[in-house]
Protein backbone atom coordinates (compact mmCIF):
# COMPACT_ATOMS: atom_id res chain seq x y z
CA UNK A 1 0.00 0.00 0.00
CA UNK A 2 1.22 3.51 -0.73
CA UNK A 3 -0.16 7.01 -0.28
CA UNK A 4 -2.18 6.80 -3.51
CA UNK A 5 -4.07 3.63 -2.49
CA UNK A 6 -5.84 2.27 0.57
CA UNK A 7 -7.11 -1.25 1.24
CA UNK A 8 -9.31 -2.68 3.97
CA UNK A 9 -11.35 -5.80 4.54
CA UNK A 10 -14.76 -5.90 6.16
CA UNK A 11 -17.73 -8.12 6.96
CA UNK A 12 -21.29 -7.05 7.58
CA UNK A 13 -22.71 -8.91 10.58
CA UNK A 14 -25.78 -11.09 10.00
CA UNK A 15 -27.64 -9.08 12.64
CA UNK A 16 -27.08 -5.71 10.92
CA UNK A 17 -30.34 -3.74 11.23
CA UNK A 18 -30.72 -3.20 7.45
CA UNK A 19 -30.79 -6.89 6.56
CA UNK A 20 -34.29 -8.04 7.62
CA UNK A 21 -35.94 -5.79 5.03
CA UNK A 22 -33.37 -6.34 2.29
CA UNK A 23 -34.67 -8.94 1.38
CA UNK A 24 -36.91 -11.03 3.64
CA UNK A 25 -35.88 -14.67 3.51
CA UNK A 26 -32.73 -13.94 1.46
CA UNK A 27 -30.80 -11.08 3.04
CA UNK A 28 -28.35 -9.14 0.87
CA UNK A 29 -26.11 -6.32 2.04
CA UNK A 30 -27.68 -3.11 0.66
CA UNK A 31 -25.61 -0.85 -1.58
CA UNK A 32 -25.90 1.99 0.92
CA UNK A 33 -24.14 -0.19 3.52
CA UNK A 34 -21.32 -0.80 1.04
CA UNK A 35 -21.08 2.95 0.46
CA UNK A 36 -20.90 3.39 4.24
CA UNK A 37 -17.78 1.21 4.17
CA UNK A 38 -16.34 3.48 1.46
CA UNK A 39 -17.06 6.49 3.69
CA UNK A 40 -15.42 4.84 6.71
CA UNK A 41 -12.35 3.94 4.65
CA UNK A 42 -12.08 7.48 3.26
CA UNK A 43 -12.18 8.81 6.82
CA UNK A 44 -9.48 6.33 7.94
CA UNK A 45 -7.26 7.02 4.92
CA UNK A 46 -7.53 10.76 4.40
CA UNK A 47 -9.54 11.96 7.40
CA UNK A 48 -12.16 13.17 4.94
CA UNK A 49 -15.90 12.79 4.93
CA UNK A 50 -17.69 11.40 1.91
CA UNK A 51 -19.02 14.51 0.18
CA UNK A 52 -20.38 13.10 -3.07
CA UNK A 53 -20.92 9.81 -4.86
CA UNK A 54 -20.09 10.66 -8.47
CA UNK A 55 -20.72 7.19 -9.79
CA UNK A 56 -21.56 3.81 -8.26
CA UNK A 57 -22.30 0.48 -9.88
CA UNK A 58 -23.28 -2.61 -7.92
CA UNK A 59 -22.61 -5.72 -10.01
CA UNK A 60 -22.83 -8.68 -7.63
CA UNK A 61 -24.38 -9.25 -4.18
CA UNK A 62 -22.60 -9.47 -0.86
CA UNK A 63 -24.18 -11.80 1.65
CA UNK A 64 -24.10 -11.19 5.41
CA UNK A 65 -20.87 -12.37 7.10
CA UNK A 66 -18.99 -12.71 3.79
CA UNK A 67 -15.60 -11.01 3.75
CA UNK A 68 -15.05 -8.29 1.19
CA UNK A 69 -12.01 -6.21 0.27
CA UNK A 70 -12.31 -2.50 -0.37
CA UNK A 71 -9.74 -0.55 -2.38
CA UNK A 72 -9.55 3.22 -2.67
CA UNK A 73 -7.36 4.62 -5.45
CA UNK A 74 -6.47 8.26 -6.06
CA UNK A 75 -7.97 9.56 -9.27
CA UNK A 76 -7.02 13.24 -9.45
CA UNK A 77 -9.22 15.11 -6.99
CA UNK A 78 -11.57 12.13 -6.82
CA UNK A 79 -11.21 8.64 -5.40
CA UNK A 80 -12.05 5.47 -7.29
CA UNK A 81 -13.32 2.54 -5.23
CA UNK A 82 -13.68 -1.18 -5.82
CA UNK A 83 -15.22 -3.79 -3.56
CA UNK A 84 -14.37 -7.44 -4.23
CA UNK A 85 -15.22 -10.81 -2.74
CA UNK A 86 -12.18 -12.84 -3.70
CA UNK A 87 -11.85 -12.28 -7.44
CA UNK A 88 -15.49 -11.24 -7.89
CA UNK A 89 -16.20 -7.53 -8.37
CA UNK A 90 -19.14 -6.49 -6.19
CA UNK A 91 -19.15 -2.72 -6.65
CA UNK A 92 -17.12 0.06 -8.17
CA UNK A 93 -17.38 3.79 -8.52
CA UNK A 94 -15.99 7.25 -7.92
CA UNK A 95 -16.45 9.46 -4.87
CA UNK A 96 -15.32 12.88 -3.71
CA UNK A 97 -14.14 13.66 -0.23
CA UNK A 98 -14.15 16.88 1.74
CA UNK A 99 -12.41 18.07 4.86
CA UNK A 100 -14.26 17.12 8.01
Amino acid sequence: MNASTYRATFRIAPDHPSLPGHFPGYPLVPGVVLLEQVALALRAWRNQRLARVVEAKFVAPLLPAEQAELSLIENGTRVRFEILRGEVLLARGIVEGAES
